[in-house]
Parts: C-alpha cells; structure tokens; sequence
C-alpha cells in the first residue's frame, strides 16, 4: 500500500474499559505498520482493560486522558467497539464532544461493531450510509443513518465495519480514508 502510507498521520483511539481487544490492537497494528502515529485516549486513568469475545482480557497504557486531550492535535479518530465501551462513551458528555469535533472538522472517522453508538451521540449518522453489528441497526436508522449488512462502508469521511471477521477489509478502507488526512490535524 504505498500509495496509501500514513507518514505523519496521529490517531486518536477513542476507548474506555470493555473495548474489544482485536477491534483496538488488530487496526492499531495496520495503522502502526502503514506508518501512522496511534494514541490511546481514554477518560479512564492510566490504563483500559479489554475484552476479548466473553471476558475480561489485556490492559493497555492511556496515552492521553481524555481531559488533555484535543482534537486538533490528531488528524483522524478510531472508534473500536465492543458492547461496553461504546456504551460508555456514549454516556459520557466529554467523549462525545471529542468524536464529535472529528465530525466537525471534517477529519476521517473510523468504527468498528458497536463504535457506531457514540457516532449517534454525535449527531454525524444522519444521511450517513453505514453499517455496525446488527443489534445497532435500529438505533442507526432512528438517527437517521442508512444501515447496510456490508463488511466495510465508507461516506462521507467515515468509514464502518460490522465486526471482528470485517477487520481486514476495515484496515484496508481505513488506511485509504486516513492517508487522505494529512495536513487535517490542527483544522479543529
């Protein structure tokens, strides 16, 4: 993917407890490997915990919390999912806001199975074509968003994924969509 490298690309991985392991380190590890620089930031102290399909699994370092955390220092934003994770932020007025400024600024956006639930707090699903795990799909529609069963679906600087096994095609539609943003980074 040469066309496609992400040299000088900083993400911000937007993510609290019960994120879904392989949904955070599998697009971290493409977004790494295609050359971008990846942050943790999280509202929760100084590491998350994640779950790995039925229970409670590794713990990652924070690199930022959310409270110093800011838009414009990141070019693009990845939403993992998970049941609890996205469930939390969504519930959290400061997470919210931070997703929502990527949106707002019109950086790329990337989410994964349930992460799709704080893109609705956000406001940006409306006339947004995109896909999550299945259970969001009236959640989805209610905010105005196209639901689609597809592996990967990219509009309007956002691209989605319905789960685990979508993975590879996530990175791949990820990577092409990030190495778009570069010089994004301070438009917040």
């Amino acid at each position: 993917m040469a066309n496609d490298t992400l040299q000088g690309i900083h993400v911000a991985i937007l993510v609290t407890d019960g994120f879904e392991q392989v949904e955070l380190t599998e697009p971290r590890k493409a977004l790494d490997e295609a050359g971008a620089t990846t942050r943790i930031v999280s509202p929760k102290g100084e590491r998350v915990r994640a779950w790995n399909f039925t229970d409670w699994s590794i713990e990652l370092p924070v690199d930022v919390a959310l409270d110093e955390a800011r838009p414009e220092d990141f070019d693009a934003l990845l939403l993992p999912g998970g049941v609890i994770n996205p469930d939390s932020l969504r519930m959290q007025p400061a997470a919210v806001a931070f997703a929502k400024a990527f949106f707002d600024a019109g950086k790329p956006v990337a989410a994964i199975c349930h992460g799709p639930w704080t893109i609705i707090e956000t406001g940006a699903a409306q006339g947004r074509r995109m896909t999550s795990w299945p259970s969001l799909t009236t959640d989805l529609r209610n905010a105005g968003a196209d639901w689609v069963d597809q592996e990967a679906v990219v509009d309007h600087g956002l691209v989605t994924s319905r789960n685990p096994n979508d993975i590879p095609a996530f990175n791949r539609e990820m990577i092409k969509l990030f190495s778009g943003a570069r010089g994004r980074r301070h438009a917040a």
